[in-house]
């Protein structure tokens, strides 16, 4: 039988496929084949039978690594659009729905069978040697490790004719698992109730006091890593209590997975008359064989989980198919999760960032034997293998985390409706501050809206008043103040919002002006208190906070600026008596820190939580009753045209955490715009009259959602070089579409970025805006692939229907 020849498509920054000859059977599209490639070796995807003719040299396949594709024919078919439509190779696409494990040619590993070589013929020649390698090594090792010591060039053909031969076994196995992690906390061990004696014990060891009392404010215990870093202790302040027998270290497990947990009982609610209306329409649209994606538009507290459950029931339940539920990162937790599970239990699987690469190796598993039948996750959880799929939800469909950063950069909310529509499965976008591309498509019939417009229980949305910061330079404004001492005196919690973290955002010299910048990025470096470190969020260089200013060595240094770690030094000084908690990316760097945080919010051991916007979606906690803003105007004026909706969606979705009880709740904005659009329309919590605006801004000049952007990024460590290749580029398009292609689409700019250097690299970009789906593909195509940049470093990355422009 003659040797045919396979289609294969590699993860390489290269549209082409390519083709190598394999014995027997072709595989099935989307199976994982071992291929050489130039002297390695690499994981690919079987696309199906290739056309040789021209090709010279051609390799044979090396292994065929799965009986079953991990790539099923509809997430091939997926892959395939999501390569196309955001113009990325095919095989980045593929590794992109995978897990890790299963795209790393490194861990193939073969051993020998127990009865290997007894009493049958032993193998020879290049086999023979490979036998013996792996005896020498216990009868177990990766391929990859073989290759090396033997230098002997692929052992696929020997490998494939010993596990014939039955004489060894090749799997795919995860990397191990991480050892049970320890952390360490500070606990009281002796209390000091008596003021007298207190002072006595500290004398004038001032920050061993305040170190002590926050310990007792957080009922008697603290993260040793969160009191270094986010409180701002040094090691020695700790180690003073502990030489006074004041307070002890122990150390405790970290739960592998907070999620594991026994899942809190179902609770059975009466539908509203609004959730009962989208429940019919939604059931009605699940016994059609196509139906338009729904958009669920329901203001804070309004049920959409309820919904989301109640069709999923229906769905999973009573027509025995699968589902996706795709929740942001940061809504993540584990009382989101267990809404789920309390319904269906260990059916439910959990995808995150925090699973271990053989975790979520094990779960991709479970989800493709059928174990599990519905998958609650962030971003990457739209590519869980599951069969008969029957409803995709992506909640809080606005949300930015459901861009990819990377290639392929895709939009999961856009991403979900082609799967949805290619597997017959309905569609919910859910959203209290829908995205105005969603809002617009509702408009235009191509999405059925739903709407839910007050809360379960009849319970008013919370009142908003603003407070003027042009009459107040207080961080607190009276009015804010007096609100939390009010919650603090009658056992009720508060939030406090500011989406700007660390101490100051910038440092300057009072003498000659200089702030300190990061030498990597085009941005002020952020001083952090509690490390005694200047800190850039962009490329995380850090450096010694200066004492003098470096540039003239003059000590007058301003602290300028206001993040989360000073608001949180002058709440504890106004109410000393409070049990705070900072939730930002500085106390939730541990694996579970985030969830550890808000478990002690829900046991009521918090009083205030301060922190970003980690804070503002995802929380129902009844006894918070007060959110502060403590400055609204963050953001509004970035330059981006996105700047003012994403400001809107903050500010709504944080003030819904309040009210949710039956205690009521007030939301205070402060903020030195008080006439903003986007702060009144939040004032009454009015989406369609802020959408309308927002619309109305964006037709002159045109942006989304009323016409397609693609954003063009060239960047070099050459200043100069990226100046010319980007003009070069713009150029190159502006020929192009003089030819008559692309039609209809128009070129803007090129200028410098924003944010003109990140990670040592110098960044200019233009738009392409306008125009049909179809021939802009064509068009940014032909950019990547045919435009020749000027010679030197230079990168050239386009995003499809970006969400940001820095």
């Amino acid at each position: 039988m003659s040797p045919r020849h396979l289609e294969v498509a590699l993860a390489l920054p290269t549209f082409r496929t390519f083709t190598y000859r394999i014995e027997g059977p072709l595989p099935r599209p989307g199976t994982r084949v071992l291929v050489p490639f130039q002297r390695s070796e690499r994981v690919g995807w079987a696309l199906g039978e290739a056309d040789p003719s021209g090709i010279r040299g051609i390799r044979p396949v090396s292994d065929v690594l799965e009986v079953e594709p991990s790539l099923p024919g509809d997430l091939l078919d997926l892959a395939r659009w999501m390569a196309e439509y955001y113009v990325a190779p095919l095989g980045v696409a593929c590794r992109s729905m995978l897990p890790s494990v299963l795209t790393d040619g490194a861990r193939e590993v073969v051993r020998l069978m127990e009865d290997a070589g007894g009493g049958r013929a032993g193998p020879e020649g290049r086999a023979e040697v490979l036998v013996e390698a792996l005896r020498s090594r216990g009868g177990e090792a990766r391929v990859s490790t073989l290759r090396k010591s033997l230098g002997m060039g692929s052992l696929w053909p020997e490998i494939r004719l010993l596990a014939e031969a039955g004489l060894l076994e090749h799997e795919t196995v995860p990397p191990p698992e991480p050892p049970v992690r320890t952390r360490k906390s500070v606990r009281i061990r002796e209390w000091i109730p008596d003021l007298a004696a207190r002072e006595d014990r500290f004398g004038r060891a001032r920050r061993q006091r305040e170190c002590y009392e926050l310990l007792e404010a957080s009922g008697g215990s603290r993260d040793l890593v969160v009191l270094l870093g986010g409180d701002g202790f040094s090691r020695s302040v700790v180690s003073g209590l502990e030489d006074k027998g004041l307070v002890e270290l122990e150390e405790r497990e970290v739960e592998s997975d907070p999620f594991r947990g026994p899942p809190d009982p179902p609770i059975h609610h009466e539908p509203t008359p609004a959730q009962a209306d989208a429940l019919d329409a939604l059931l009605a649209a699940a016994d059609r064989p196509e139906s338009d994606p729904f958009l669920l538009h329901g203001v804070t507290g309004s049920g959409k989980t309820l919904v989301y459950i109640e069709l999923l029931r229906e769905v999973v339940d009573r027509r025995n198919r699968t589902a996706i539920v795709l929740v942001p990162e940061i809504s993540l937790t584990p009382q989101t999760v267990s809404r789920f599970r309390s319904w269906f239990g260990d059916r439910v699987a959990v995808l995150h960032s925090a699973l271990s690469h053989g975790e979520r190796y094990d779960q991709w598993r479970r989800i493709r034997a059928g174990e599990k039948r519905v998958v609650v996750g962030a971003r990457s959880a739209l590519f869980a293998p599951l069969r008969d799929l029957g409803a995709i939800i992506v909640d809080e469909e606005h949300d930015g985390s459901y861009k990819q950063s990377e290639a392929p950069r895709y939009h999961a909310r856009d991403v979900a409706v082609v799967r949805a529509r290619g597997a017959g499965a309905l569609c919910v976008l859910g959203s209290a501050t829908p995205s105005l591309e969603s809002w617009r498509n509702a408009g235009r019939g191509k999405y059925v809206r739903l709407s839910l417009p007050e809360r379960v229980g009849g319970r008013p949305m919370p009142p908003v008043e603003v407070v003027d910061l042009r009459r107040s330079r207080d961080v607190l404004s009276p009015q804010l103040t007096v609100a939390v001492r009010d919650r603090l005196e009658r056992d009720e919690q508060s939030i406090l919002l500011l989406n700007r973290r660390g101490y100051s955002s910038f440092v300057q010299c009072r003498a000659c002006g200089a702030v300190e910048e990061c030498p990597n990025c085009s941005v002020s470096l952020t001083f952090h208190r509690g490390r005694g470190r200047l800190l850039c969020h962009h490329c995380r260089h850090e450096e010694q906070a200066p004492t003098r200013c470096p540039s003239c060595g003059d000590p007058d240094l301003s602290f300028r600026g206001l993040g989360t770690e000073q608001v949180e030094r002058i709440v504890a000084e106004t109410f000393p008596d409070a049990r705070i908690a900072r939730m930002d990316v500085d106390t939730t760097s541990g694996k579970w820190a985030h969830h550890e945080i808000l478990g002690r919010v829900r046991r009521k051991e918090v009083d205030i939580l301060l922190g970003t916007q980690m804070i503002s979606k995802g929380l129902d906690f009844p006894g918070v009753t007060l959110v502060g803003v403590v400055n609204a105007d963050v953001g509004i004026h970035l330059p981006d045209f996105r700047a003012s909706e994403r400001s809107f969606q903050l500010l709504s979705q944080v003030a819904g955490r309040t009210g949710r009880g039956e205690l009521g709740g007030r939301v205070l904005i402060q903020s030195s715009l008080p006439e903003h659009y986007v702060v009144r329309h939040a004032l009454s919590h009015d989406y369609e009259g802020f959408a309308e605006r927002e619309l109305e801004e964006r037709k002159s000049p045109p942006y989304p959602p009323h016409l397609r952007l693609a954003n063009i990024v060239v960047s070099s460590p050459d200043r100069a070089l990226v100046a010319d290749a980007a003009e070069a580029a713009a150029s190159w398009v502006r020929a192009e579409l003089g030819k008559g292609r692309g039609s209809g689409m128009e070129v803007v700019g090129p200028a410098p970025s924003p944010i003109e250097r990140l990670h040592n690299r110098w960044r200019w970009h233009f738009f392409l805006r306008g125009g049909r789906v179809g021939p802009a593909t064509e068009l940014f195509r032909s950019l990547l692939e045919e435009f020749r940049p000027p010679p030197g470093d230079v990168r050239v990355i386009l995003d499809r229907d970006p969400t940001a422009l820095l």
